[in-house]
């Protein structure tokens, strides 16, 4: 049943959860590993029936730091809208493939789960495809699931990005107007502060999306600059040119412990809530007029 003009969808966060939830079932999703495929074909099952169309990106990434070859794929979802403005929502769906920051070094080379790491955004993501199905969007929206975002070694950013670098290289779809990433965005503890390189790129957009969480009362979107993150976002706006921000909690779970690139990355370390608190505020954006 499809919902009336003037209606914003409702976001569950439960039901994100759920996504979230699955993809940690599948096990680490780094490129290479049995989950890392099983995720692929999950995503393309999924968003067949309810897009208005995909693109499979698949590329080869040479990595010069290991000499690696990876086979990675970006899964884009295209959600025809009734104006002219076209928005790109954006999260990376694979998963670190070493825990270099866990506290006990002989675990240091596992990989991790990524249930915050990953999974959080893909999550949001997959549940906005379903609402995005039942409404047609104000904008024309393009969910990109981006893969290769967290293979790199700590020291450079060469070899972190590779789905977005891909993408913003060759824009398989018309130049979004703008772009949203969100990243690690589970956290029970959450709290986002206004990412630096956002702020730098597209400071309207900022404020837009910032007083939408003021105007539903989401003091989890905190309006202060945090710090300068290198993520998705950077290559979509310094290659392609697009509006972009990052939406992330890089303190997770608070500035004094982290669960970030370690082993304790798993899905009771999330929350229902904090997903659907991003989630919302990504559907009033989509939906709002102007």
């Amino acid at each position: 049943m499809f919902l009336g003009c003037g209606q914003v969808p409702e976001f569950s966060g439960g039901k994100a959860y759920e996504y979230l939830l699955e993809q940690c079932k599948m096990g680490p999703r780094f490129p290479g590993a049995p989950g890392h495929e099983k995720l692929k074909g999950f995503l393309v099952d999924f968003l067949k029936p309810r897009a208005d169309s995909i693109i499979i990106q698949d590329f080869t990434a040479k990595i010069k730091a290991d000499g690696t070859d990876l086979e990675l794929t970006n899964v884009i979802a295209l959600f025809r809208g009734r104006s002219e403005k076209s928005l790109l929502i954006g999260a990376h769906w694979d998963t670190r493939p070493r825990a270099e920051c866990h506290p006990e070094a002989g675990k240091r080379g596992y990989p991790i789960i990524g249930a915050n790491d990953g999974a959080s955004g893909v999550a949001i993501l997959l549940h906005l495809a379903e609402l995005l199905d039942k409404k047609m969007p104000l904008k024309t929206v393009y969910l990109v699931f981006f893969d290769g975002e967290d293979w790199g070694y700590q020291g450079s950013t060469e070899d972190f990005c590779l789905g977005s670098k891909y993408f913003a290289n060759k824009l398989p779809v018309p130049k979004p107007n703008e772009a949203i990433v969100i990243d690690m965005v589970g956290d029970k503890i959450l709290s986002i502060p206004i990412e630096r390189f956002s702020y730098e790129f597209a400071p309207e957009m900022v404020k837009k999306i910032w007083n939408i969480a003021r105007k539903r009362g989401y003091r989890q979107f905190e309006y202060r600059l945090g710090s300068y993150i290198y993520d998705d976002h950077v290559p979509l706006y310094r290659i392609a040119g697009i509006s972009s921000i990052d939406i992330i909690d890089f303190e997770y779970p608070d500035r004094f412990h982290n669960y970030w690139h370690t082993l304790y990355d798993t899905p009771d370390k999330c929350s229902p809530k904090s997903l659907e608190v991003v989630g919302q505020v990504l559907l009033d954006y989509i939906f709002q007029e102007n």
